[in-house]
């Protein structure tokens, strides 16, 4: 105690305990990463004081932005799992790498992006490029709406997945899931392939005029 100048196990009974400050909390890195106009919410706390989060919009974001790469270390495992994120895998050097995200310092904030149950929700589309995976929009996202991401049809089919998650009840299921077949499907007029939505058929005939 430096006013009675005294060496005290525990407080000075005396004048009292010390005013403690604490250090400034610093954010993770995949927090840091978060784009000025997106923002997380905790959407439920689990217990031991685990938080759901959610990106949402903050301002009207155009279709065909381009989010990432997606940040991550390449695994053979994965260490986290989580059924309400999207499983991600890349080919590297001939091996199929899983994109794992341990902890928030080790991604950046894709890392919290959820599945998308049907395609109502569905804002985001996940592909592969280049060894790398990013996020694209397939419609307008309006503010307060969250992202929600699933596969293209291409890596999809590289994920063994469907190219469309439909799931009618409230939770979510871990992959892979069951698809169920869409009532109208888009038609390729090349190849003649089948897509659930207008913006996955778009996206697959970008294919056929790179190979022009």
């Amino acid at each position: 105690c430096e006013d009675c100048g005294k060496s005290l196990i525990g407080e000075c009974k005396l004048h009292g305990p010390l005013i403690r400050a604490k250090d400034r909390v610093i954010p993770s890195r995949a927090r840091l990463t978060l784009p000025h106009y997106l923002t997380l919410r905790v959407l439920e706390l689990r217990a031991g004081n685990q938080q759901i989060l959610g990106v949402f919009a903050k301002k009207v974001i155009q279709k065909r932005t381009q989010f990432g790469p997606y940040v991550g270390q390449l695994s053979t495992k994965l260490t986290r799992y989580d059924e309400s994120r999207l499983v991600l895998q890349v080919l590297k050097d001939g091996g199929k790498y899983f994109l794992d995200t341990p902890n928030e310092d080790c991604g950046n904030w894709m890392m919290f992006v959820r599945l998308a149950r049907n395609q109502e929700e569905q804002t985001l589309v996940a592909y592969q490029h280049c060894g790398e995976v990013y996020f694209t929009t397939v419609k307008p996202i309006e503010p307060h709406t969250e992202l929600k991401v699933w596969y293209a049809a291409d890596y999809a089919k590289f994920m063994e997945a469907s190219a469309v998650f439909i799931k009618e009840e409230s939770d979510v299921c871990p992959l892979p899931p069951v698809a169920k077949e869409p009532v109208d499907p888009w038609m390729c007029s090349s190849c003649r392939s089948t897509f659930a939505t207008f913006a996955l058929l778009e996206s697959h005939q970008c294919t056929h005029k790179d190979r022009v």
